[in-house]
């Protein structure tokens, strides 16, 4: 029987393709090509079947088949010319649009608009702080500009501080245009003129702000920054930001991208709110990314390291202040490994030799300002490490591995006063409880009290890391060895020993960070001993027991917590320009709180029950007020949340959440006053609204054990006697 004619005999008539004749799709895979133009068979076939799926994510079809052919032949590829002379005659075009620029430049010469008033002149850097150093020749009329060449005052004395090392050629027009930067994405029709194009050639870094721009944001990090500000020299460092960029002064990319980050919380409009009410804010998230770029640089080559690490404790922060921890961890690590070989955890910042092996990667500091910009540095580096182990996680470095002095006052630091170094460090006796007056302001304290706080935190860890069972809250843990002197310095002696000065949280009104309202290491001192309180004394709380001590020590705490809100709320200080650990310690206070609930819907006291519901609700409301700008309020209370979900569904009020919230709560957005012709979006350089001489409550309201301002400590049924031990027979009582 015949066979029926298949289409391979069909086609078989036509005429076979010559060599070279197929795509280059199929001749790559060896497929039958039919030559069809502009596609053929073969390609048209499986783009149809690729087409007809629906992409995986991140992928997009092709709109066309990926067909192509070799050129026809006759047809050239190229004009015939010399490669070498095509990139002589693109040299010479660059060239000469170079010279027009600088023409261009030199008849209409760009100032950057910079108020004389916002630079002071810097003075010599001397060993010692000195105030009769020769001044700095740089004044405010020598303010930079692309055509200064910073030869035409003299010579500038060199400033220790980030050296930059960013030099960016006539190409950086065209990246600066395309920049991924919002900021300058959305003025690209600006990049074009002549003045800001001279500013390009002149070696600025097209992914910072314009020069008026980013003086604004550093002038907003210096007054509202409550962390990374603590880090730098504000003087030097304005001083150097009028440099040339291409100035070895010049401050260092990673440092101003990571000062964009932090400010941003405080004037940027760029901001978007999640459906989930997170804050999301493009312009801090861009100079984030591009200070990590930074960072990774150097991880890889350890260019300009010291300037970089100072980038890095400034973005942790910023990270912390965001609640976003997977970053918090990561860098908390990654900047206190970096600091150990740099050999900053002894004495001096330096170390000479140590054994056989080279002392350190830095050389020695030039000048006392260098000096103490490495102690800053690296404090607020370990004070990092304590704050982000509160939640009981171990160290990243031990306290007996630090051998660094303390820092000086802000106010030697800041004016330059002749001041020897600081005689106490973390090995001194008594460090906790004396405080020498002329090595004593509240950021002195601040380190002090965080230190504490890691010291219970190495407590709890040390303590259970080795116990086969989990703690019982029956057990004495005054019997632990070292617990009742921890107590002690902890809950009596750290906060009795302050200065009379520092007694105060709103005595440090005149104090460098106070301007006129509230210093905010200050306000930090008196909150994190009450935060260490409980976090020591938590896991030991028992409301069914009337003697228990721990107990006693966590209302106190939690009560002296909520005393300094009502203080605080009674006045025009914006919440939200605290430390980023206030949450965290108005969290713990909240957790105390919560228990007490709890215990009080088990023993059906609904009078207390309510109570206690106003005092969780008015902390619930500081971390949501705080969440307006920095999430990590945001974050903490809906923790809270979490561990209030048992109660809720227990409790017999009608509306709990919403119990003791003020219908109108206090709003800070009016209570300013605005000189006439001020910007609306100037943020205040200070608290300058006045503070109350002290805030009035009832006269029968009794005073907390740890607090300085009279409110009523709230005890659970039964629990009379606070200072009462285990059967009796502990009793711990601390007097002045």
């Amino acid at each position: 029987m015949p066979k029926a004619p298949s289409n391979l005999a069909a086609s078989s008539n036509r005429p076979s393709l010559r060599r070279n004749q197929a795509c280059l799709s199929c001749r790559k895979r060896k497929l039958k090509c039919d030559a069809a133009r502009p596609h053929c068979g073969t390609c048209s076939k499986q783009w149809q079947a690729q087409i007809g799926v629906p992409p995986p994510p991140g992928y997009v079809h092709p709109t066309e088949p990926q067909c192509s052919y070799d050129p026809v032949e006759g047809l050239p590829l190229a004009p015939d010319v010399d490669p070498l002379d095509k990139i002589k005659e693109l040299e010479e075009l660059v060239a000469q649009l170079q010279r027009k620029v600088k023409a261009s430049a030199t008849a209409s010469p760009s100032s950057r608009s910079v108020s004389p008033s916002r630079f002071r002149p810097q003075t010599g850097h001397g060993r010692s702080f000195s105030a009769s150093s020769p001044p700095n020749p740089l004044s405010a009329s020598t303010a930079y500009s692309p055509g200064y060449d910073g030869q035409s005052s003299g010579s500038l004395p060199s400033i220790a501080l980030p050296q930059a090392s960013l030099d960016v050629n006539a190409m950086s027009i065209d990246r600066m245009i395309h920049s991924e930067s919002p900021e300058l994405h959305s003025n690209h029709s600006a990049l074009r003129s002549d003045p800001l194009t001279s500013l390009i050639h002149s070696g600025w870094n097209p992914d910072l702000p314009e020069p008026t721009v980013l003086e604004r944001y550093v002038d907003v990090f210096f007054k509202c920054d409550p962390c990374g500000s603590r880090v730098l020299h504000r003087p030097a460092f304005l001083a150097s930001l009028r440099l040339p960029p291409k100035n070895p002064g010049f401050p260092h990319p990673a440092v101003l991208h990571a000062i964009c980050a932090s400010a941003s919380r405080w004037i940027s409009k760029n901001i978007v709110t999640l459906p989930d009410g997170t804050r999301r804010d493009r312009f801090a998230e861009f100079h984030a990314r591009q200070t990590r770029q930074y960072i990774d640089r150097t991880m890889a080559s350890g260019e300009d390291i010291f300037p970089v690490m100072q980038a890095c404790v400034l973005l942790s922060w910023y990270f912390y202040s965001e609640g976003r921890w997977v970053e918090v961890w990561i860098f908390a690590g990654f900047q206190t490994r970096v600091a150990i070989p740099l050999r900053l955890n002894y004495p001096g910042t330096f170390a000479g030799n140590v054994g056989a092996t080279q002392g350190a990667y830095l050389d020695p500091p030039k000048d006392s300002l260098e000096l103490e910009l490495r102690r800053r540095t690296w404090w607020m580096t370990v004070l990092f490490d304590r704050i982000v182990s509160v939640g009981g996680w171990v160290h990243a470095l031990d306290e007996r591995d630090i051998g660094t002095e303390l820092p000086l006052r802000s106010i030697d630091f800041e004016s330059n006063h002749a001041v020897s170094d600081n005689p106490q460090h973390l090995s001194t006796p008594n460090v906790y409880i004396e405080h020498p007056s002329q090595y004593t302001d509240s950021f002195l304290l601040l380190v002090k009290a965080l230190m504490l706080f890691g010291k219970v935190t190495d407590f709890n860890v040390r303590t259970t890391l080795r116990t086969p069972a989990a703690t019982s809250k029956i057990q004495n843990p005054f019997r632990l060895p070292g617990f009742e002197e921890l107590d002690r310095l902890v809950c009596a002696d750290f906060v009795l020993n302050f200065p009379p000065k520092f007694k105060d949280i709103f005595g440090g009104a005149d104090s460098l960070y106070g301007g006129g309202g509230l210093d905010t290491d200050l306000f930090m001192v008196h909150m994190a001993p009450h935060a260490a309180a409980i976090t020591l004394h938590n896991p030991y709380l028992d409301f069914s027991d009337p003697q228990n001590i721990s107990t006693a020590r966590c209302m106190d705490a939690s009560r002296a917590i909520l005393t300094q809100h009502y203080a605080l709320t009674a006045t025009s200080f914006d919440i939200t320009r605290l430390h980023p650990f206030a949450p965290i310690c108005w969290y713990l206070a909240a957790v105390v709180q919560i228990q007490l609930c709890k215990y009080c819907i088990e023993v059906g006291d609904t009078d207390r029950e309510y109570i206690v519901w106003g005092e969780i609700n008015v902390l619930r409301f500081a971390m949501t007020a705080y969440g307006q700008r920095c999430p990590i309020g945001t974050r903490q209370e809906k923790l809270l949340q979490g561990l209030m979900a048992e109660i809720v569904r227990m409790t017999t009020q009608q509306q709990p959440l919403e119990v003791g919230i003020p219908l109108y709560p206090f709003s800070h957005a009016g209570v300013f006053h605005r000189s006439q012709g001020q910007d609306e979006d100037e943020p205040r350089p200070a608290h300058i609204a006045p503070l109350p001489l002290s805030p009035q409550y009832d006269d029968d309201l009794s005073s907390p054990a740890h607090g300085s301002v009279g409110t009523p400590v709230l005890s659970p049924p039964g629990l009379k006697d606070v200072g009462g031990g285990w059967n009796g027979n502990d009793r711990v009582s601390y007097t002045q």
